[in-house]
């Protein structure tokens, strides 16, 4: 008897959640990567610079993992990819943009020399032992974005990567009769992106803003100031068109924006007139209405260059009356409140603000409800896996999915972890493997965990009071010196401070603590202090034996 063998599918990022997209494809003694992102931290997550996936699995299995695979140069899609290759020095094949990007990421990692990169197209194939991998053309907010399909022995396994249909697009037009060939091909399973289910209809097209941002950019007579992700290249391209087209010089900040812009220059993605480009250091030199200014922090990021002019601290870009403030983007969720921040500081220092509520100057690279049905119809697959959104969007694409006449029992919403066994005329869930999130904090990696994010909570909620106590055998020979960082303020806080004084003197004169007197002081100090104030910050207790020392 023959048993069939399975593909297994398995999400290390990117379910029930915007950002760290990882997905492998296995069968066999190969494995397939589709992606390595990162997510960026909300508020709650101090101190960490990225979130990436747990590569755990991959390490493990290091000598199937035989490529990964890009969809496009978005951060949540490449971000990860210098932590990756620290891991596991695996080639790499991307389009054209997202690899300038890729080279980029990895030189300041000092990673380049040794990396293995391929350049593809939508015409590439990728010949392994049991699997081949093509690749079809996508529309989205940036240029180089692709599908990905995987051929094994049982089927047809594709990714759609971030998709939109624009019949009207900045770059190059989606070929809709491709899509339509590896639907005719048959398609075994499908992981298609879910972030926009949510949204009826269509999204608006890249041209409509183009000619929106051109118009809005006529109207204004003093300095603009654009806010937008710097790797949305298309719409980088769009602001700087009309700026030429009014008669502007264009300056831009902020590292990532240099970086987008020296990269889409070099590969002819950003296409300007000699001289258009300026200085920061020159835009004192130019009138108000001749100036148009690119920069970062869209997102409100409080370290970007946006931050940084509207907190008056931009070595260069300080914000004058007349100045127009223009965010080509729309708040990633949980960024709204710091958004919203930064607006409310532009207005104040005397800036008008325009975003897309009041000004039709964005448009998603996701695909709107119809879109996701027009490629399910495109792709007819057999079996669905929704990726790349937060649970409810899942659950949207999945009600989506069945209107579409695809069974309820063939559509799998994963968890990041799960392993989707799947065979020629079935699919069943089969395990776990490791997928936490890892927390990158500076040249940390992984080595910032839960009780440390809990300590680094309380010092912001509560502060910290340190008390340092220095005693002779048992006799205190001087007073406690006691440190306070955003607890209380010493000079204001005298007779309390007096107090935990005596409370330490008595519990080491009572001589009736057996084992560790420090931390027996810091529960008698902590209970103090809450019962008299109802806060609990972070008490550290420091008894030095002087006889000891010596």
């Amino acid at each position: 008897m023959t048993i069939e063998k399975n593909v297994k599918i398995i999400p290390l990022g990117g379910m029930g959640e915007i950002g760290k997209n990882m997905y492998l494809v296995e069968y066999e003694d190969e494995i397939v990567i589709i992606d390595s992102g990162v997510k960026f931290p909300d508020e709650e997550l101090r101190g960490v610079d990225y979130i990436i996936p747990d590569y755990t699995y991959l390490v493990k299995n290091v000598r199937k993992v035989k490529g990964l695979f890009i969809t496009h140069g978005h951060e949540d899609h490449i971000g990860g990819v210098p932590f990756l290759l620290k891991k596991l020095n695996v080639p790499v094949f991307a389009g054209r943009l997202a690899m300038g990007f890729i080279r980029s990421k990895l030189e300041e990692h000092n990673l380049l020399r040794d990396a293995v990169l391929h350049e593809i197209t939508e015409e590439s194939t990728i010949n392994l032992e049991n699997l081949d991998v093509t690749f079809f053309r996508t529309t989205h907010s940036i240029p180089d974005s692709f599908g990905v399909v995987i051929h094994s022995p049982i089927g047809n396994i594709v990714h759609t990567g971030d998709f939109k249909f624009d019949l009207t697009p900045t770059g190059p037009e989606q070929d809709l009769s491709r899509v339509a060939r590896v639907g005719q091909e048959g398609v075994l399973c499908l992981l298609s992106d879910s972030t926009n289910s949510e949204v009826p209809g269509f999204s608006v097209s890249e041209k409509k803003i183009g000619q929106n941002i051109l118009d809005l950019v006529r109207r204004q007579s003093g300095r603009i100031i654009v806010a937008l992700f710097a790797s949305n290249v298309f719409r980088l391209q769009q602001v700087i068109k009309a700026s030429v087209a009014c008669g502007r010089k264009v300056a831009y900040t902020g590292r990532s924006m240099e970086r987008a812009i020296s990269i889409g220059l070099e590969l002819g993605y950003i296409e300007a007139p000699s001289g258009t480009f300026i200085d920061p250091d020159e835009i004192s030199s130019y009138k108000n209405n001749e100036l148009t200014i690119l920069c970062t922090g869209s997102q409100g990021e409080p370290f970007a260059a946006l931050s940084r002019i509207a907190e008056g601290k931009h070595r260069h870009i300080h914000i004058e009356e007349g100045d127009t403030i223009i965010f080509s983007s729309s708040p990633i969720p949980g960024n709204v409140l710091s958004v919203n921040r930064i607006i409310n500081k532009l207005m104040k220092a005397g800036a008008d603000v325009i975003d897309n509520k009041l000004y039709d100057i964005h448009t998603s690279g996701h695909g709107g409800q119809e879109e996701l049905k027009l490629m399910l119809k495109l792709l007819n697959p057999k079996f669905l896996v929704p990726i790349h959104g937060e649970y409810r969007m899942q659950k949207m694409h999945q009600t989506l999915a069945m209107e579409c006449f695809i069974p309820e029992e063939d559509i799998f919403i994963l968890d990041n972890g799960h392993v989707l066994n799947v065979s020629s005329d079935k699919a069943y869930q089969a395990g776990k493997v490791p997928a936490r999130s890892v927390y990158v904090d500076g040249n940390g990696i992984g080595d910032v965990g839960t009780s440390l994010l809990g300590e680094r909570k309380q010092l912001a909620d509560s502060g910290i009071i340190s008390i340092l106590i220095f005693k002779n055998g048992e006799e205190i020979i001087r007073k406690p010196q006691i440190i306070s960082r955003g607890f209380v303020y010493l000079r204001e806080s005298n007779d309390f401070i007096v107090e935990i004084e005596a409370l330490a003197a008595a519990v080491i004169r009572e001589d009736k603590v057996h084992g560790d007197i420090e931390k027996h002081l810091n529960s008698v100090i902590s209970d103090f202090i809450y019962k008299r104030l109802k806060r609990s910050p972070i008490v550290v207790v420091k008894v030095i034996d002087v006889k000891k020392e010596k």
